[in-house]
Formats: structure tokens, C-alpha cells, sequence
């Protein structure tokens, strides 16, 4: 695999322009439900898929701050926003693998509140958050609007096994090794949640650019594949 070195903003640069130049190519879905815009009024929708410890906020960050600049609206969601409540997360126990992987984050709720207002015909009324696990209540946090021609970005662990429709993903990968040195103390438990996500779910190929960050001063990434970068 050929990585390039990149930073984190030229890398939201080429995402960015990527996202502009493709408005009205490959994977948009063509006539119903694109309204008076045709297809480039479309809600663009991009996933930052890695473990909290890949930060993928930053390169969210930096990207809706790219696309802002080139005048497209931009709202962006942390998956983290969309826990479950703690008495469903820690149903069998605190630090239970199957359960992080598989209970830990209101898939439901992000189909309901956030992908289904940005399919085709939606409202484009996306609730930013639902959940804050710190006091494990409801955020009751208003609708955020995303007019047409908007880009959705989420962004936090465990985006690319559930067949969300993204129009873009982008994996930030750490080797075994980093990803345990960057993982705080206390949820180092979810290590082997991942090492079974990479396994089973496969982010590194699935998605349609791979960054790792190892160091996260120096990242590198293998470009956009469909467009034979990197």
C-alpha cells in the first residue's frame, strides 16, 4: 500500500475539492426526489470513520472549515452525540466487548435524526446531537438546518459497519501499538473492540481513502482511490 505524506488541512483541501468537482457525477442518485436544484442540490453525506483515539475530529474540523470556504454549508456530527444511555450501554457490565461494538451507539436514532432529513426529498432538519454521556441525559439540543447543496460530515468509531450512506469515507487507522499508546487508561478494555472491527468490518479497504496517524503530527493517507491517488 502507497501512502502520501499529507497534512491535515491539505488533506481537507483535496477532500473538499473532491466533494465539489463530483456534485453532479458518479453516486448521485439522478431525478426523484433532488427537487428544483437537480443534482447538485443534493446533500452530500461523509463519514470520518476511527477510534476516539485517531482524533477524527480534527480532520472534520478542518474539512468543514475548507468546504465553508469554497461557500458550501456544512453541519457536523460526532457519533458520540448518538450514545446510548448508560443503563443500556452497561447493560453487561462496564467493559463488555460485544456490547461497545454492537449497543454503545443509537444506530437507530442516527438513521432517524440524521441520514433520513438528508436522503432525497428530506427535510434536511438534522438533529447535531442526542445524547451527552457525561450526564446521561438528553442533550435537547434544536434542529440543525442543512439547506440543499449542504455536506453532512460524521465522525467517530465503528461508522463503516452499519451501511450508512455515505457519499465519502475516510478511515483514520493506527497500528496496534499507537493505538494502544494514544488510548486513555481507562477505556483501553475497547482495544480488542477494535482489533475485531479492523477484522471483521474491514475500514481499511472499505473505505475510499486510508490515513494513517500513528504520529499525528504526520499523517499520510493514499489518496482518494476512485480517482487513483496517492
Amino acid at each position: 500500500m502507497q501512502l502520501e505524506a499529507i497534512t491535515w488541512q491539505r488533506m481537507a483541501e483535496r477532500l473538499a475539492g473532491h466533494l465539489d468537482d463530483n456534485g453532479k457525477g458518479a453516486g448521485e442518485d439522478g431525478g426523484e426526489g433532488e427537487g428544483e436544484g437537480g443534482p447538485e442540490a443534493r446533500w452530500r453525506r461523509v463519514g470520518i470513520d476511527g477510534a476516539p483515539a485517531a482524533r477524527t475530529g480534527v480532520l472534520a474540523a478542518e474539512l468543514a472549515e475548507a468546504l465553508r470556504l469554497r461557500g458550501r454549508p456544512v453541519l457536523v456530527v460526532a457519533a458520540e452525540g448518538f450514545l446510548r444511555p448508560a443503563s443500556l450501554r452497561f447493560e453487561f457490565g462496564r467493559e463488555d466487548v460485544d456490547s461497545y461494538l454492537d449497543g454503545w451507539y443509537d444506530t437507530a436514532a442516527l438513521w432517524r435524526e440524521v441520514f433520513g432529513p438528508t436522503d432525497p426529498g428530506g427535510t434536511g432538519r438534522v438533529l447535531p446531537d442526542l445524547w451527552d454521556p457525561v450526564t446521561d441525559r438528553a442533550t435537547r439540543s434544536p434542529y440543525a438546518e442543512l439547506p440543499p447543496g449542504g455536506v453532512l460530515i460524521v465522525h467517530g468509531p465503528l461508522l463503516l459497519g452499519h451501511w450508512f450512506p455515505f457519499d465519502l469515507t475516510v478511515h483514520i487507522g493506527l497500528s496496534p501499538g499507537a493505538l494502544a499508546r494514544r488510548t486513555e487508561e481507562s477505556a483501553r478494555w475497547t482495544l480488542p473492540a477494535f482489533a475485531r472491527y479492523e477484522a471483521e468490518t474491514g475500514p481499511a479497504d472499505r473505505a475510499d481513502a486510508l490515513v494513517r496517524a500513528d504520529d499525528p503530527r504526520h499523517p499520510a493517507w493514499t489518496g482518494l482511490r476512485a480517482e487513483g491517488t496517492g
